[in-house]
């Protein structure tokens, strides 16, 4: 059949970077390159054990049904219990809404909150399915510039001087993929005066990486900034922290207005998620974050040994990222120049020439909003990220 039957929804729609990339790291390393994939997002940990007894424990207590559509009430309380713990934010039952990942969360708020030409600001760089799913459902995207120079984060007058009669919503990410960013209860509070001033406008809060985090100051979220409570909607979930990628369980916190409407819109598309995956999240959030920080420590070993690394590398300009697990390196020194008769004329240029040449796998900064870098993933072993830097370092030596 023809392409032309299919809906301009889904024509006009990008493929994700990061999946693509990572489905062409694949496919060279079927033609049995050897490819080192620093492109997902993915913790190259296992999932800690305590939560997997929990999941052998639920197959073997037979849940086996369908489940509720907003999740198990006993998950809702975990979800409770942790955002009092660890964000100081008191939500009740109705307030919570399970999902399968935090993107279906992401998608589920932007279907039941914009209209066709609500304007949705998203400073970049941001991840790369948000403006996506913000024009499928019928916003546009405003993207709002940083650069290295600001450690890539919005100020409060470029979100004024973004505002429009027409803004609906503010999404991003704090600790942010891609460029590990992390914005300090100054810095939103800073923002958070601004939208004082617009009470129509909401925030999405993505804090999937809160844990991951390394700040003597912690993780501060916007809902907690005195005014934001009933306009912010936070979206987090077990991927990251947890090493839960596939499992697929987020979750939001949110006025109950909009938790029931993300409900009503789930219940019709894909209705409550995985059963298993419920009840080993149970587990995993009612324990101590302090469980996990084993993976948080690695992490950090890894985040300055790829900055080391990468600082030895003429043409690579990096911030200090202090949470997540991505370096987002300004390479715009590379472009216009000849690399092994290859002519480097973007982002996406060079993060083809390394996965062709160094047999290593980025991803452009152009599907994060900002063209003149590229997303190193440095959830990778040390032996990995050292072979890695030295491969990029030699191609374009």
């Amino acid at each position: 059949m023809s392409t032309n039957q299919l809906s301009e929804r889904i024509l006009n729609m990008s493929t994700s970077a990061t999946l693509a990339m990572a489905a062409k790291a694949r496919e060279l390393k079927e033609e049995g390159k050897d490819i080192i994939g620093l492109s997902l997002g993915e913790p190259d940990f296992n999932t800690p054990d305590y939560i997997k007894d929990a999941a052998i424990e639920a197959i073997n207590e037979n849940y086996n049904s369908y489940t509720p559509v907003d999740g198990y009430t006993e998950l809702k309380q975990a979800v409770i219990t942790k955002f009092k713990r660890d964000n100081n934010l008191t939500y009740t039952l109705p307030q919570i809404v399970v999902s399968t990942g935090a993107k279906q969360s992401l998608a589920n708020v932007a279907l039941v909150m914009l209209n066709q030409g609500d304007e949705v600001i998203i400073p970049c760089p941001y991840w790369v399915s948000y403006a996506d799913i913000v024009k499928l459902a019928e916003g546009v995207p405003v993207e709002v510039k940083t650069s290295i120079d600001t450690d890539f984060k919005m100020t409060p007058a470029q979100l004024e001087a973004a505002i429009t009669p027409k803004t609906k919503m503010i999404w991003f990410s704090s600790p942010c993929n891609p460029s590990g960013s992390l914005y300090s209860k100054e810095e939103l509070e800073g923002l958070a005066k601004v939208l004082r001033n617009y009470p129509d406008i909401y925030v999405l809060s993505d804090e999937i990486y809160e844990h991951i985090n390394y700040t003597t100051k912690g993780h501060i979220s916007m809902a907690e900034i005195d005014g934001m409570f009933n306009n912010t909607i936070t979206v987090n979930g077990v991927s990251k922290a947890f090493a839960m990628t596939g499992w697929r369980i987020g979750y939001i916190g949110a006025p109950d207005w909009i938790a029931r409407a993300c409900n009503k819109m789930q219940g019709q598309i894909t209705s409550g998620a995985n059963c298993i995956a419920q009840r080993a999240t149970i587990t995993a959030l009612n324990e101590s974050p302090s469980k996990v920080q084993f993976m948080i420590d690695e992490f950090k070993v890894r985040r300055d040994l790829i900055l080391n690394l990468l600082g030895k590398i003429e043409g690579f300009k990096t911030n200090i990222p202090e949470g997540a697990f991505y370096v987002f390196p300004d390479v715009s020194f590379f472009f216009g120049k000849t690399l092994k008769g290859k002519t480097i004329n973007s982002a996406s240029d060079l993060s083809l020439f390394l996965l062709e040449e160094a047999l290593v796998a980025t991803v452009s900064g152009e599907s994060f909003g900002n063209p003149n870098c590229i997303r190193i993933s440095y959830a990778a072993s040390q032996d990995q990220i050292k072979e890695a830097i030295k491969r990029i370092a030699e191609a374009v030596s």
